[in-house]
């Protein structure tokens, strides 16, 4: 799923270079840590948090066939 949000979120952004994307898993579960550029964040959340939405529920989909429950958190990269 890891490589999957950075696909996504990579092809957002103007500096695909500074996109991080972390992934934890325990128990059942998965947390997906992305951080970008300050500047980016705009492109990713989108108009009312639309896109972000929308990858939140590409990743759950792909959680829901691996058994796994998904949350994904957008951050800022603090340099």
């Amino acid at each position: 799923m890891e490589e999957l949000v950075c696909y996504i979120v990579s092809k957002l952004v103007q500096h695909p270079d500074s996109v991080e994307v972390i992934e934890t898993r325990e128990e059942g579960r998965a947390h997906i840590q992305v951080y970008l550029a300050p500047e980016d964040m705009g492109q990713v959340i989108g108009r009312q948090g639309k896109i972000a939405r929308a990858i939140r529920s590409i990743v759950k989909a792909v959680g829901t066939k691996e058994q796994v429950m998904v949350t994904v958190d957008f951050d800022e990269r603090e340099d």
